[in-house]
């Protein structure tokens, strides 16, 4: 993983919200519509839009479109990566 890719993901997973959707789809057998989300997270829609981009762009989470509706599922070999990454810093 090189250093931008870290950088992103780090800015991405600094924000609660979006701490919260990624634990959200975990929680849902690692699928969550779009529709979902406005259930748990009390934010407009646009910036719900933003904090998904934000996932997305750091490759967190994968949108997969079905039918009219947009399903998330989490990148696990990002977030290990990610997590190797930061293991490298340890002792």
């Amino acid at each position: 993983m090189d250093l931008k890719k870290f950088e992103r993901i780090s800015k991405a997973l600094s924000d609660p919200n979006r701490v919260c959707i990624l634990q959200e789809i975990k929680k849902k057998n690692n699928c969550l519509y779009c529709t979902e989300i406005h259930d748990f997270v009390t934010l407009a829609q646009p910036s719900i839009s933003h904090h998904v981009k934000q996932l997305t762009d750091a490759d967190l989470i994968i949108p997969q479109k079905e039918g009219r509706n947009l399903k998330y599922t989490l990148n696990e070999e990002v977030l290990d990566e990610y997590i190797s990454y930061l293991n490298q810093f340890k002792g």
